[in-house]
């Protein structure tokens, strides 16, 4: 079975993440690109066979797709799963779901109603450093963990024209719903459900209008406290990963390569993508012994992998939707909307 896929937007999300994944994986193609963008049209023009569409009436005008992948502005992302699912087309949204918990739970209660597939792409999940850490946690070698350190620090300190510098968080701006979907995620599937959160949310850029530094701490029931960073103007960078427990701590620093790769020119099949080609390895200290901890590849594949397996075989999605909306309903409590 052939998938026909269809790409709503083709920025970063579409062109680097999406495209490049939904063509390594056999089971997909891409039948459709939407992007008012000249430049990103001639950039998707690249993916032989797919229409390049104005706009997403386009897409929904068409009785011949399997899939729509929404990577488009924040807010438009619940409305476009909502046109999807009343077609009873199978979708992708990219993170987030939505921007509130109420429009999050809708979306999810109607595809399930239809019986339409509809995942989330948390594809962190896939990063080799996360994949490395839930290794080590899993061999015991950390103990009882205790605190759970988790950053995603970039240096942009200027803001742009794009839309995720003017959007408000009304609107799905910020940086706490651009990446705190990610880090919330990777938290509660680490540690489970969330029973207490803490927020710090700063403007740190000249005419910012949703934030750009953020600090959460979440309490989990398990007993885990989760400390979880994300900044846009940050000239230099605290540890990727510390995990603190009973018997060690484990630490890494930088970034999955997966993303700088695809920019770079690197398909998801090619040698050496995904793994850090500068010997870098996490580390895990005990009290008189440090030892390096190679880092497994990353493989965001595996995301369209799973999903070519749930809509050709009826396997589980690659994220279930509901963990989604409780990683919305974390950050609704931390903007003090809960």
């Amino acid at each position: 079975m052939t998938i026909r896929t269809a790409i709503i937007g083709f920025g970063t999300g579409g062109r680097v993440f999406h495209a490049p994944l939904l063509t390594a994986e056999p089971r997909f193609t891409v039948s459709a690109i939407v992007t008012g963008d000249p430049a990103r049209a001639a950039a998707a023009s690249a993916y032989a066979g797919a229409d390049i569409l104005p706009d997403a009436d386009a897409v929904f005008a068409r009785d011949d797709l399997d899939l729509v992948v929404i990577t488009s502005p924040h807010a438009t992302h619940a409305p476009l799963a909502r046109r999807a699912v009343a077609a009873g087309i199978a979708v992708v949204i990219d993170k987030p779901l939505g921007i509130s918990g109420a429009e999050a739970r809708s979306v999810v209660e109607e595809a399930e109603a239809a019986g339409v597939p509809l995942t989330v792409f948390h594809n962190r999940r896939w990063d080799g450093d996360f994949l490395t850490l839930r290794d080590t946690l899993a061999s015991g070698e950390i103990g009882e963990v205790r605190q759970f350190e988790s950053a995603f620090e970039k240096w942009a300190p200027d803001l742009a024209a794009r839309w995720k510098d003017v959007a408000t968080p009304g609107q799905g701006g910020g940086i706490l719903f651009d990446l705190g979907p990610h880090l919330i995620d990777q938290a509660l599937l680490l540690f489970g459900d969330v029973v207490g959160v803490h927020a710090e949310l700063d403007r740190r850029r000249a005419g910012a209008v949703a934030d750009d530094d953020v600090f959460l701490s979440l309490t989990h029931a398990s007993g885990v406290r989760s400390r979880l960073w994300m900044n846009a103007t940050s000239p230099a960078n605290r540890p990727r990963f510390r995990v603190v427990g009973s018997r060690a701590v484990f630490t890494s620093y930088g970034l999955d390569p997966q993303e700088p790769h695809a920019k770079a020119g690197l398909g998801p099949l090619d040698p050496g993508f995904g793994v850090h080609d500068d010997g870098r390895t996490a580390l895990l200290s005990a009290p008189g012994t440090e030892r390096a901890v190679p880092l497994l590849p990353g493989e965001h594949l595996a995301f369209y992998r799973a999903l070519g397996d749930a809509l050709t075989e009826g396997g589980p999605l690659p994220v279930d939707p509901w963990e989604a909306v409780r990683g919305l309903e974390v950050i609704e409590a931390a903007r003090g909307r809960r």
